[in-house]
């Protein structure tokens, strides 16, 4: 007895407002992120620094830190951004 193969269901496309909410997101992540790296959170200097390899890799940890900020209600930017947006699009809000 054969089986059909399972075919994986498509994606539904994001709407017009998940994708703004998305890069609203974004922006408030890389504002956090920039925040981060002038507060000079978590940086090691003496012996046991990093030296370079800790400059040019810390800013990766620093998005991801910003990334999961976000995540968990950030600061409110992000809504302000997507409030922002959906004024200028002239689209209400789900």
């Amino acid at each position: 007895m054969e089986t059909a193969p399972i075919l994986p269901q498509p994606h539904p496309s994001p709407t017009r407002q998940e994708q703004m909410m998305a890069k609203a997101e974004e922006l408030e992540a890389s504002f956090l992120a920039e925040m981060l790296s002038h507060s000079g959170l978590g940086e090691m200097t003496g012996p046991f620094g990093g030296g370079s390899g800790e400059a040019q890799f810390s800013s990766f940890l620093r998005s991801e830190q910003a990334k999961l900020m976000v995540e968990r209600g950030g600061v409110g930017l992000a809504e302000l951004i997507f409030n922002s947006m959906v004024k200028a699009d002239h689209v209400d809000p789900a």
